[in-house]
């Protein structure tokens, strides 16, 4: 009898980018998970844009031997991709891998861990405002991606206001890179009339890329026009030790059948105003967009 049976293979699922960076940045982060995984077969894919694609990690981690795998999702908020595609497009390698079985993980969601890795982010920020700095008189404005998921989106609310409450900032706001509003600029030109004398704007996102590009140039023009303020840009999640940390309790709680997502306001389950056609809608991968 075998009282050390092999763990499932991981399949770990990036959104994908042309930015060579932000790949390199998800790798990096990969092998500090692989890492603290040993005696696991590992495999890195991809939803879109880069290559290995879902189906080709399924298909190695077949060849190697694999007979059940966990697929877990590297995204911070549950839309679209965690809700529809990535599940659509399992569901259609399952079927034409029926010799192994494949169970799916949850986003990272509003995580403890997240929230630290975010203070510590935050933290690493405020030094470039030197002596006589003080959080009360600063503004903490909090980017993410943004989404049409408008669930997705409160989550990012969500976590503002705990860092806000948290860290004692003076005030703080959220803002989204695309999608849905406000953006990174009209975020800043809105709280300028506020009385704070510092800016910090933290982007809660994982990796580089388009993003962390769109907000470098919304502070720097920001700045031109508002040199009198004190603005400066904390460094985004990217392979934080808390980021893994998560990682690998979404990967235990997947495998103990207690990954359940976190999304009671689901466009898909429920009828949310102003989304009630996507009720019931049945799956489709719908990925196409540039990242």
């Amino acid at each position: 009898m075998n009282n050390n049976p092999q763990p499932p293979a991981l399949l770990l699922i990036g959104h994908g980018s042309r930015d060579a960076d932000g790949i390199g940045e998800f790798h990096r982060m990969a092998e500090r998970l692989f890492a603290a995984l040993p005696g696991r077969l590992c495999v890195s894919s991809f939803l879109e844009l880069t290559e290995p694609s879902l189906r080709e990690g399924v298909a190695q981690l077949s060849r190697r031997g694999a007979t059940t795998i966990t697929a877990l999702p590297v995204m911070l908020m549950a839309a679209g991709h965690i809700k529809n595609d990535i599940p659509a497009e399992l569901e259609t390698i399952q079927a034409e891998h029926p010799e192994v079985s494949i169970t799916l993980g949850t986003e990272l969601g509003v995580h403890p861990a997240l929230l630290q890795a975010a203070r510590e982010r935050i933290e690493a920020g405020e030094a470039a405002f030197g002596s006589g700095y003080s959080r009360r008189d600063a503004l903490l404005l909090v980017i993410g991606r943004g989404s049409s998921d408008p669930d997705a989106n409160s989550n990012l609310a969500q976590i503002t206001r705990l860092l806000w409450e948290t860290m004692g900032f003076g005030w703080a706001e959220t803002a989204y890179c695309a999608v849905t509003p406000p953006s990174v600029a009209a975020a800043l030109e809105r709280v300028h009339g506020l009385n704070f004398n510092y800016r910090l704007v933290f982007p809660y996102v994982l990796f580089g890329g388009r993003v962390i590009q769109q907000i470098c140039t919304a502070i720097g023009d920001y700045r031109r026009l508002h040199p009198e303020i004190q603005v400066a840009m904390a460094p985004y999640l990217n392979d934080h030790p808390l980021v893994v940390q998560a990682l690998i309790e979404r990967l235990r709680q997947a495998e103990a059948g207690q990954g359940v997502m976190n999304c009671p306001l689901c466009q898909y389950k429920e009828p949310i105003i102003g989304y009630e056609h996507r009720y019931r809608m049945p799956r489709a991968g719908q990925h196409h967009h540039d990242a």
